[in-house]
């Protein structure tokens, strides 16, 4: 055995720990009964305290500089990479204490089901105690990881898109809100399409078996995954075991089928990582902002555009019966496009949906640096949603109360969203030239072919490149909000019906 063998495998038992972990998650989330929340939060605690003390053992440190040492690891791509980035991991794991690790795992199961209960009662001082104690202990965290001259938020946020900052966030959000603002006010002056199709009233069994046809025509393997439903839709990765969740109402079939390609398109990026690689770098995804863009690519490039009614509307009259009676593939996919602001983020259009994200992104930053207490949240919740969005918010269950992220510890994450429409709207215009046109396979029902582009050109490098080199290498050039605004300009102005 070579230090990189003695590496791998000793790593590979650290991440089947956090798979474990990420199989009760699962669990917490949709079967586990409501008693068992106290002993989940100490199961949890443990195995996160398990996985830190395998991955900052002494050895890890040996076994790294003898692999960084030893001219077959530079010689070697592959070995290079995961050396690269376990290097990385074992920098930022070492600076994290043990307890805190525990804490941390403890108090985010904790949170989670105390605030699934403060949402179902509309009751945000149950919550409070909760997210100050979070708070609290994401500062802790924060200072532990950051460098020199690098803020809180700056740490948190380098956990989930590697080279990714509060400066440089504003540099692209600002012109963005202006434009997407200035979009939607252009609509105003166009036909709005009516949402009589979301009003439908379509029993659970018909909508479940219809999106579960979508996700089979994508390319979801069921051999390796299922999907369930759960308060938040969600994916995650429990080994070669793909989870999606996602859910269903009494009517707006749309937002099931929407939340249900959303995941799939997460569950598409795990499922086509390269098995030989499961435990390492190379098997992982790299960021959260390139996961996020496979999520809204298959959701809104993909699942909204006209090309795609065009080949699902017979599957949806098979599926849903009568309630498809009056309408056409045109009319829903007009209505798929509705631009209407709104006060819930996973319910929004592609026009409003990042100033949602826009708002999250100031508001923990606040309560990060201390700037904002959690008293003060719903106030400037409700303060900012009328600013960005326009919307009066009469709640705090549709209000601050509605994402489980920061009861989930996810301080740093919301602009991955973003970064997601960002990258998908890129990738997108990029398959669309080498693919010969996106339109033509997905009316056929093709949707192998784009789904093995992105194997190709994202899924298979793992976390070989960065966030930045991955995008230069699939698109040419660097991340830019232009092909993203391009995209909502030309789509929604053909459903708003503008001149051109």
């Amino acid at each position: 055995m070579t230090a990189y063998d003695d590496l791998r495998a000793h790593l590979r038992s650290a991440h089947l720990l956090g798979t474990t972990a990420a199989l009760l998650s699962w669990d917490q989330e949709t079967m586990m009964p409501k008693g068992a929340g106290a002993v989940r939060a100490e199961q949890l605690s443990l195995l996160a305290e398990l996985q830190h003390q395998r991955t900052t053992d002494p050895r890890v440190a040996d076994w790294l500089a003898a692999c960084e040492a030893d001219p077959r690891t530079q010689a070697d791509p592959d070995r290079a990479a995961n050396v690269r980035q376990w290097r990385r991991d074992h920098t930022r794991a070492t600076r994290l204490p043990s307890a805190l690790v525990a804490e941390l795992a403890a108090h985010e199961s904790t949170a989670q089901q105390g605030w699934a209960t403060a949402r179902s009662k509309d009751d945000y001082r149950r919550f409070q105690p909760l997210l100050d104690r979070m708070v609290v202990l994401q500062q802790q965290k924060a200072d532990c990881l950051r460098l020199p001259g690098q803020s809180r938020w700056d740490a948190l946020a380098d956990l989930y898109e590697p080279g990714m900052t509060a400066a440089l966030l504003r540099e692209l959000f600002g012109p963005l809100r202006q434009q997407l603002v200035a979009l939607r006010q252009r609509l105003t002056d166009g036909s709005e399409p009516d949402d009589a199709f979301q009003r439908q009233r379509i029993e659970r069994p018909a909508q479940e078996t219809f999106v579960r046809a979508v996700t089979t025509a994508f390319g979801f393997d069921p051999k390796f995954g299922r999907l369930d439903t759960s308060v938040h839709p969600f994916c995650t990765n429990v080994g070669n075991d793909v989870r999606l969740c996602t859910r269903f109402g009494d009517d707006d079939v749309l937002d099931a089928l929407g939340s249900t390609m959303h995941e799939c398109g997460h569950g598409l990026y795990e499922q086509g990582t390269e098995p030989e690689h499961f435990g390492t770098p190379l098997g992982e995804p790299v960021s959260l902002g390139i996961h996020e863009s496979q999520s809204r690519l298959w959701e809104n490039h993909v699942g909204r555009s006209a090309a795609f009614w065009r080949w699902c509307w017979p599957l949806a009259q098979r599926h849903l019966g009568a309630a498809c009676d009056g309408f056409d593939a045109a009319r829903v996919f007009r209505t798929a496009n509705r631009v209407q602001p709104s006060l819930i983020r996973v319910e929004a259009d592609e026009a409003t949906y990042d100033l949602h994200v826009m708002v999250r992104f100031e508001l923990e930053q606040a309560l990060i640096d201390g700037q904002l207490g959690t008293a003060n949240l719903p106030g400037e919740w409700n303060r900012l949603y009328r600013e960005y969005l326009g919307v009066q918010v009469p709640n705090d269950r549709q209000g601050c109360l509605q994402d489980v992220h920061w009861s989930c510890g996810l301080f740093g994450y919301f602009p991955t969203y973003t970064l997601g429409n960002l990258y998908a709207a890129q990738f997108a215009a990029a398959a669309d030239r080498a693919l010969g046109g996106l339109d033509q396979l997905l009316e056929r029902g093709n949707f192998t072919t784009l789904r093995e582009w992105l194997r190709r050109q994202i899924h298979r490098h793992g976390r070989r490149h960065s966030p930045a080199e991955l995008c230069q290498l699939v698109t040419g050039a660097p991340l830019s909000s232009a092909p993203f605004l391009a995209y909502l300009e030309q789509k929604l102005g053909s459903v708003y019906r503008l001149p051109a």
